[in-house]
């Protein structure tokens, strides 16, 4: 049936149409003459409101719409990685090439190559076995980095028919036929998905493996597990997007995501000409083997950027589905909800608290739900994680705003960024009293097998150490710290070699920009070796000023850059370092003492 729609509405983005009887909620339609990319969002008898992604300049009433038949779905198959795609997935070298660096309107591109050939490694399927959504039928080395899993799409189940052999194709071609309840079903190299629609999984997972992210200040007190979900909050300047970069680049998962979601395009400007360059730890191969970009600026149509995060977590649970760990960054989230609120606006829609829609905490449940570790769908046990990080923009640094207080009911991670640390140059600047991770007890036993059973009680006491800092400020504000005891200043400086020595952490440093929990154990035993060796022999009687060795203090400070991860015999010779010193000076005090 030729469907066509004529508009009679435009207002920005949103523009409306009639004659759109047999057309679909969330279809894909094309707008106009330029055929622009569209979605309808609403449908009120033969009438249909439809969100554009791309500006709509010069486009007049009376102006056909035409179907899809199809809802706004992204394309899953072999090229995917090292990609750069805007927020309905279309890549931009591609446009680029096609219309050069200022993007033409109706440009349309496949997400991939489907001209590119791969050698396919066909499974052991034969001719009449039985085969389930989910299973893996071949396999693609895609990068250096990933193996490109070829899956039955969920939705299909049935008698495998004319299965090819293993060779070199392109992701065009039908590899098998399956022979359904309702027909055949040819299955090629790649798959849709609707983005709005969550990919199946067979059982979710408790969260037990943690993310690493070579983050000091993460790892040690706030970690996140794999399947996990966190938000970073903060104002303007206080380091939410270089936090967002150094996890990309350093975090264990083994794809990464990257959705600049309206942000500054000199940002974005940034991630594209450093990501290229960077080199993966795992392998020394670049980074972008196991990398996709979704860069859709604030310049860029609004409506995409509404989209962008779907079309993010949707290739995030096809890559979950391979039996895959996926961390995915969205930055940010408060520049979505702020798309939200324009075509909220834009629809006549009664506006809730700061003009935002009232179904902005569901949107953003929907969102963070979308992670989690999982038990894959299909003929064998693969497990997979899709790990949200967040970042979040409150205007003023004002965390009791919408967003943020939306975004802290879905996510069991939560790290402030605070903007005296950022003031005075502490980067990460993570507020260590204010921030907090629900998934501390449930890693305690990864951690207590894999780094050190007394890594958790070695945390605790970091905590405490901090907590009583913090407490003691108030006091060193309000008369000084000369009025406390020695064991409270002893305390005082304790806590400034954690934050300075151990929290702080230099994201362009070449030795300390990751830093292994190996080596986080390590520098936690030496602090604290200090701080009891120290502790000892002020309440023995010793002059704070004595314990407090500028060369000492000096070494402690500098050791995350002075030990490189791969050294860590290093961290032996500190201690024995300490221990020689602490031992003169309690000799000298005990001669003194009988003297």
């Amino acid at each position: 049936m030729d469907r066509k729609g004529i508009l009679y509405s435009i207002n920005g983005p949103v523009v409306k149409a009639k004659n759109m009887t047999g057309f679909m909620m969330h279809e894909m339609v094309f707008v106009g003459e330029m055929k622009l990319t569209g979605e309808i969002i609403s449908l009120e008898g033969d009438s249909a409101t439809i969100q554009v992604y791309e500006e709509t300049t010069n486009l007049k009433p009376g102006e056909e719409v035409l179907g899809t038949g199809n809802l706004l779905s992204v394309t899953l198959g072999p090229g995917l990685i090292g990609s750069v795609f805007d927020g309905i997935q279309r890549p931009l070298d591609v446009l680029k090439a096609a219309s050069g660096d200022f993007m033409k309107r109706g440009v349309f591109a496949d997400p991939i190559d489907l001209k590119k050939s791969w050698n396919v490694q066909m499974g052991k399927i034969k001719d009449g076995d039985k085969v389930v959504g989910g299973q893996v039928i071949a396999t693609v080395k895609e990068t250096e980095s990933v193996i490109h899993k070829i899956m039955i799409p969920p939705n299909v189940s049935g008698i495998a028919k004319n299965v090819k052999s293993s060779g070199k194709y392109t992701v065009d071609t039908v590899l098998m036929t399956v022979q359904t309840e309702n027909g055949e079903e040819e299955i090629k190299l790649y798959q849709r998905w609707p983005v709005r629609i969550p990919r199946p999984y067979s059982e979710r997972l408790a969260p037990r493996e943690p993310l690493v992210t070579g983050i000091r200040v993460i790892d040690t007190l706030f970690p996140i597990s794999k399947g996990g979900t966190a938000a970073i909050p903060g104002g303007f300047g206080t380091g939410k997007t270089v936090v967002q970069h150094q996890l990309a680049k350093w975090s264990d998962a083994d794809v990464i995501i990257y959705i600049g979601c309206g942000e500054r395009g000199n940002e974005m400007t940034e991630v594209l000409e450093e990501f290229p360059q960077l080199i993966d730890p795992r392998n020394g191969r670049p980074l972008m083997e196991r990398t996709i970009l979704i860069a859709n600026t604030s310049n860029m149509p609004v409506s995409a950027r509404e989209a962008s995060i779907y079309t993010g977590i949707t290739m995030a649970e096809y890559f979950r589905d391979m039996g895959y760990n996926v961390a995915l960054m969205a930055d940010s989230t408060s520049r979505w909800a702020e798309a939200l609120r324009e075509i909220s606006g834009r629809l006549e829609e009664m506006p809730a608290e700061e003009g935002f829609p009232p179904y902005l905490a569901s949107r953003i449940g929907e969102f963070y739900e979308r992670a989690g570790r999982v038990k894959t769908i299909g003929d064998e046990e693969r497990i997979g994680s899709v790990s949200v990080i967040g970042a979040v923009s409150p205007p003023g640094g004002d965390f009791s705003e919408p967003v943020t207080t939306g975004t802290k009911r879905f996510i069991r991670c939560f790290w402030e960024l605070d903007r005296q640390l950022a003031n005075a140059r502490h980067h990460p600047s993570i507020n260590w009293l204010d921030s907090y991770s629900e998934y501390a007890v449930e890693l305690k036993e990864w951690i207590s097998k894999n780094v050190d059973p007394d890594f958790y009680k070695m945390r605790d006491r970091i905590m405490q150490i901090l907590t009583e800092d913090d407490n003691l400020q108030q006091i060193i504000k309000l008369v000084g710290e000369d009025v406390l005891p020695d064991n409270q200043k002893l305390t005082v400086r304790i806590a400034n070699i954690i934050k300075v020595g151990y929290l702080q952490q230099d994201a362009f440093s070449d030795v300390d920009s990751n830093c292994p929990l190996k080596k986080q154990d390590a520098m936690l035993k030496t602090i604290l070796h200090y701080a009891d060796r120290s502790s000892k022999l002020v309440s023995k009687g010793v002059a704070v000023s004595e314990v407090l060795d500028e060369d000492i203090v000096n070494t402690l400070m500098r050791m995350k850059e002075n030990v490189k991860s791969d050294h860590l015999d290093e961290f032996k010779k500190i201690e024995e370092k300490l221990d020689a010193f602490f031992d003169q000076l309690d000799k000298k005090y005990q001669v003194t003492t009988e003297a």
